[in-house]
C-alpha cells in the first residue's frame, strides 16, 4: 500500500472569478479576496471530494481509496504496484493535483489513514489514540472527564458496548453538584484500559457476501456489530452504540431492538446500501416491522429500512 497526502488541501481548487469578491477580506494593508478555495465555506469538503471521486472514478474501490485529500493506493501483489502508483500519479498530473511528501509513504504494509491504522490483517486502533488512554490518570475536574470520554469517542468504532462503558463517566458530568471520581467511575476507567490492551481488529467486507448484525440493548443504551464470516471465523466490521434518551427508556423491549436496528442502519448507511444485512435475533422484528400500523414511529422506522436488503 501506499498512503498520500495533497498538498494544502482545498487551496488546490481555484475559485471562479465571479465568486472570488465574495470571500474578501480587509487587512491592515488593504482588502484582499481568495483565488482559490479557501478553508470555512460551508461545501468545500463536499466540493473537495466531488473532485476527487470524478478524479478518480474508474480505480476507487478497486486500486485507489480517496476521502477529500486523504489517499491509499493498495495492490495485491506488490510487482503489480509500482505500475498502479504510476498510473495514479498520471491522474494526479492531468488534473494538476500536487502531493505534500512530508506526509506521504511509498510502498508499506501498513499505515495510518483516516485516523485507524491499516494492514494486511485488517484495520487496527490508532496505538497512538490507546496509549494516550492508557496514561490517563484519575480525572479531578470534569474537564478532565469531558477530556476522556472525547478520547475514547474517537474509538468506537473497536469498543463493544462502548455507551455502557462510558455510562458512569456520563453520570458524574450531569450531576450538578460538586465533582467526585467515585468507585464506579475509577473501575469503568480500568475495564476501559484493560479492553484497548487488546482492541479487536477489524475486517473489511468483499463485494457480493452477506453481513450479519447483532443486536444488544441494556435499560440505558443499544448497541449492535456488524459481523462478516471469514473461514469458519466470525469477524467484527463495526461496533455502534447509542445512549438512550430518557423517553426511550420507557419503550418496549422489543421496540429498543427495533432502535438499535435503525440506529445502526443510519450510521453504517454504507454498508446497508452495498450489501445484504442479515439480523440475527430471537426477537421477532421481522413480525412487528409487517404488522406495524401506519402512524407512529414504528410504521416510520418501516419506510425507512425498507430501502435496504434485510433479512431476519
Amino acid at each position: 500500500m501506499s498512503f498520500l497526502d495533497a498538498y494544502q488541501g482545498y487551496h488546490q481548487i481555484p475559485m471562479s472569478r465571479p465568486d472570488q469578491e465574495k470571500t474578501a477580506f480587509i487587512t491592515p494593508q488593504g482588502t484582499y479576496c481568495y483565488k482559490v478555495m479557501p478553508f470555512g465555506l460551508k461545501n468545500e469538503r463536499a466540493t473537495y471530494q466531488r473532485l476527487v471521486t470524478k478524479m478518480f472514478q474508474a480505480q476507487l474501490g478497486k486500486m485507489v481509496e480517496v476521502y477529500t485529500d486523504d489517499m491509499a493506493v493498495k495492490s495485491k501483489r506488490s510487482q503489480n504496484h509500482l505500475a498502479d502508483l504510476s498510473q495514479k500519479f498520471d491522474i494526479l498530473r492531468q488534473f494538476q493535483l500536487k502531493l505534500n511528501t512530508s506526509k506521504c509513504a511509498f510502498s508499506v504494509s501498513s499505515g495510518k489513514f483516516l485516523g485507524s491504522l491499516v494492514t494486511r490483517r485488517g484495520i487496527e486502533a490508532n496505538p497512538d489514540q490507546i496509549s494516550v488512554i492508557q496514561e490517563v490518570q484519575s480525572p479531578t475536574s470534569a474537564k478532565q472527564v469531558q477530556r476522556l470520554t472525547g478520547m475514547a469517542a474517537a474509538l468506537n468504532r473497536f469498543i463493544s458496548r462502548a455507551s455502557d462503558k462510558y455510562r458512569p463517566f456520563f453520570q458524574l458530568l450531569h450531576k450538578s453538584s460538586t465533582f467526585q471520581w467515585t468507585p464506579d467511575c475509577d473501575q469503568a476507567l480500568q475495564q476501559l484500559k484493560h479492553y484497548l490492551s487488546s482492541p479487536p481488529l477489524l475486517s473489511i467486507p468483499t463485494q457480493g457476501e452477506e453481513l450479519n448484525l447483532y443486536l444488544a440493548v441494556s435499560n440505558h443504551a443499544v448497541n449492535s456489530v456488524l459481523i462478516r464470516e471469514e473461514n469458519e471465523q466470525q469477524r467484527p466490521i463495526y461496533y455502534k452504540s447509542k445512549i438512550l434518551l430518557d423517553a426511550e427508556t420507557r419503550y418496549l423491549q422489543l421496540e429498543k431492538f427495533a432502535l438499535a436496528l435503525v440506529s445502526a442502519s443510519r450510521k453504517l448507511s454504507h454498508y446497508f446500501q452495498t450489501y445484504t444485512i442479515v439480523v440475527v435475533t430471537e426477537h421477532p422484528l421481522k413480525t412487528l416491522f409487517r404488522k406495524a400500523d401506519f402512524s407512529g414511529r414504528i410504521s416510520k422506522w418501516v419506510v425507512e429500512l425498507g430501502q435496504y436488503d434485510i433479512k431476519y
